[in-house]
């Protein structure tokens, strides 16, 4: 595995490569709070199976440009960045990828195929399902759910507050985040004023990170802040009104769920309505005991179900 620099889009991506240019092309798009190190279980597994893989920390974080105006964050804004990927002298100029998304990163490989669906030619996205466009804006539609109960999303969405709470010790927060399970949810609804106060500290790193592997994120993190990774969610209204009427009605290319039976988020995104947005081959698997984390908290079987949806595509 290597790792450079490429301009895309406007802004610079730190991208991990492995593999030989000119083998078929996979994109991974990390989510929320992580890095192209969250796939370092996955890169070289792949490339060793034959594809070209490329994983951008997005911009935003890690070693990419954070641009400061937060309508660069918008979801058309992140699939150029994988488009432009593509078309670089890092991506072969690629006609087309497969894009793996995990977390947000799923966000983004859901909506570019409907956005460029010329360039991709199959999608996978972990732990969070393809859901369908809500009928009002998506704060809004999260606000119907939860009603006057706390929900993190809604409380990211005012710059300020989350960016100094996370930022305050990032060590904790990722101890915290990276612990949550099925009763997160639930429990986040109290009268604590932030975010971190919701979750329990289990005091240590969980046991599918090392120490120095959690490290990496405390030490990026403490570097770049949390601002521009929570722009991307401060976008949720911009990219709803951005999806109106995408270039594609549908995902009508192979596309692959996997999702963590004990991932919380799973609460509010519904895995039932995902034929309303994806109309090509569909399948969803289910890692039993599973949380969020699925690329580090269970690589081999993630990585695993990775290669056999690669090696199934036409």
């Amino acid at each position: 595995m290597r790792t450079q620099m490429v301009q895309t889009n406007g802004v610079w991506l730190r991208v991990a490569e492995a593999g030989q240019r000119g083998a078929p092309l996979v994109v991974l798009c990390h989510g929320f709070p992580q890095l192209a190190f969250t796939w370092r279980h996955q890169i070289d597994a792949l490339a060793a199976a034959g594809y070209h893989v490329l994983a951008p920390d997005q911009r935003g974080y890690g070693g990419s440009e954070a641009p400061e105006a937060v309508e660069a964050y918008s979801v058309d804004e992140l699939t150029a960045d994988v488009v432009g990927l593509l078309d670089s002298e890092v991506g072969g100029g690629a006609d087309q990828a497969v894009l793996v998304g995990h977390d947000f990163g799923a966000v983004v490989a859901w909506t570019a195929p409907l956005l460029a669906p010329q360039r991709f030619r199959a999608v996978a996205g972990l732990s969070l399902p393809p859901v369908p466009r809500p009928r009002v804006p998506t704060t809004q539609a999260f606000r119907r759910i939860v009603g006057d109960r706390f929900f993190y999303i809604l409380y990211f969405q005012e710059p300020g507050p989350a960016d100094a709470e996370l930022a305050r010790d990032p060590a904790t927060t990722f101890r915290k985040i990276f612990a949550m399970g099925p009763s997160a949810v639930s429990d986040a609804t109290g009268a604590a004023a932030g975010f971190l106060d919701r979750l329990p500290d289990p005091g240590r790193v969980p046991p599918w990170l090392s120490e120095r592997d959690f490290a990496v994120y405390v030490d990026e993190f403490t570097r770049s802040g949390f601002t521009a990774p929570l722009n991307w969610y401060r976008c949720f209204d911009r990219s709803w009104e951005l999806t109106a009427d995408p270039p594609a009605p549908t995902v009508d290319v192979p596309a692959l769920f996997i999702g963590g039976t004990a991932d919380p988020t799973l609460a509010y995104t519904p895995r039932h309505r995902a034929r309303e947005v994806v109309t090509g081959d569909y399948r969803e698997v289910m890692i039993d005991g599973a949380g969020h984390w699925l690329p580090e908290e269970r690589p081999d079987e993630v990585t695993r179900l990775l290669t056999e949806f690669l090696a199934g595509l036409p």
